[in-house]
């Protein structure tokens, strides 16, 4: 049996770093995380994306996370980034509170 060389990350860190294939997915559980849930916790919550919300401080939290995320996957300039950010958070972002 072929041993993985995993320089000393843990083999699930190897697959769940963020790439072109898994970003929307990455990000999905980042921004759960934010809020304390897990992409398991959507199966039992059909209306998900309308119950649970994000404080703006904890929407900063997340742009200011996935900016650089996009910038280093897609070698994006800043302004793509946000660009895609937010086509990204308006379409699978948590409401915010209030």
């Amino acid at each position: 049996m072929q041993k993985l060389a995993t320089h000393g990350m843990k083999l699930s860190d190897k697959y769940n770093k963020p790439r072109r294939a898994n970003i929307m997915q990455h990000l999905m559980e980042y921004q759960f995380k934010i809020v304390g849930k897990t992409m398991l916790d959507t199966l039992s919550d059909d209306a998900w994306r309308f119950n649970w919300t994000l404080t703006r401080e904890q929407q900063r939290e997340f742009e200011k996370y996935a900016i650089p995320v996009l910038k280093k996957v897609f070698r994006f300039n800043r302004t793509k980034a946000q660009k895609t950010f937010d086509w990204f958070y308006e379409h699978f972002g948590l409401r915010l509170k209030g």
